[in-house]
């Protein structure tokens, strides 16, 4: 059975046209971000434009021994961050443009496959821009806007069916312009990246809700949030009023807590 997968965008297809696809995709240059574990992150230019690649060489079976026995499930390819950045353009999130993607080859510890983006420019990191809170607290709308769009896009990910595994401030990017002003308003686009181990299902486990949530509260541990901004925060997150939500979601929220308190004490 044949499980092959390629898209390339314009750019690519004429360039690439009559060659080897893979041994185009393994011979790019740039700047490099992680290489190890038969995984390859890049920055790269391209007539005039620039890209990220990440390329999966297979990881061998002894790394997905490795994973297995530590109750981990390995990343075999690209495919899993091809198709949450997919999924994610389904529900009108804001995420990376793909430019490309393939794999080849059944068995899963040599499986060859790649994703191409464009690269996402002249952003910066929430969590960049909740430690400049310290020193240059925003308006209260900015504050109270931004809470919002963070619940809403945690919403829509977890009620369709799909977990991020890294959900933390550093992994949705803004505008940099915002720096200038620091002032937010609900159009300006929030881009969530790094979905390389994003699960997709019809429902997601409870444990793996708390794990996004508390992964997402821990890393604004330095972000200066009032007990109101948390509730505000839970309340858009469940789509229930307050009271309700005390009476009917307490202990997950709990459970939410502990796990980020769990990350920090780490």
């Amino acid at each position: 059975m044949n499980n092959d997968k390629l898209f390339l965008r314009k750019e690519f297809q004429l360039a690439w046209a009559n060659k080897s696809v893979f041994s185009q995709v393994k011979s790019i240059t740039g700047d490099v971000f992680r290489d190890k574990e038969g995984r390859r992150t890049l920055r790269f230019d391209f007539q005039n434009h620039s890209y990220f690649l990440k390329y999966h060489a297979g990881i061998g079976w002894q790394e997905v021994f490795k994973n297995l026995i530590a109750f981990r499930l390995p990343i075999f390819s690209a495919r899993n961050e091809w198709q949450a950045i997919q999924f994610l353009e389904k529900l009108g999130l804001d995420t990376m443009t793909l430019a490309a993607y393939g794999e080849k080859g059944w068995n899963p510890a040599k499986r060859q496959s790649f994703v191409i983006t464009d690269e996402l420019t002249k952003t910066m990191s929430l969590e960049w821009v909740g430690e400049q809170w310290q020193s240059q607290p925003p308006t209260f709308q900015t504050k109270q806007t931004l809470i919002s769009k963070l619940a809403h896009i945690s919403r829509v990910m977890h009620t369709n069916g799909i977990n991020h595994r890294d959900f933390y401030l550093c992994h949705f990017l803004l505008d940099e312009s915002f720096a200038s002003h620091n002032t937010y308003t609900e159009d300006m686009p929030i881009y969530l990246i790094d979905l390389h181990r994003a699960q997709i299902r019809k429902k997601i486990p409870e444990r793996w809700l708390v794990k996004d949530l508390g992964s997402l509260f821990f890393s604004a541990s330095r972000v200066p949030l009032t007990s109101r901004d948390l509730l505000r925060f839970m309340k858009q997150y469940s789509g229930l009023p307050l009271r309700e939500l005390l009476q009917t979601q307490s202990d997950f929220w709990k459970h939410v807590q502990q796990r980020a308190e769990t990350l920090l004490a780490e």
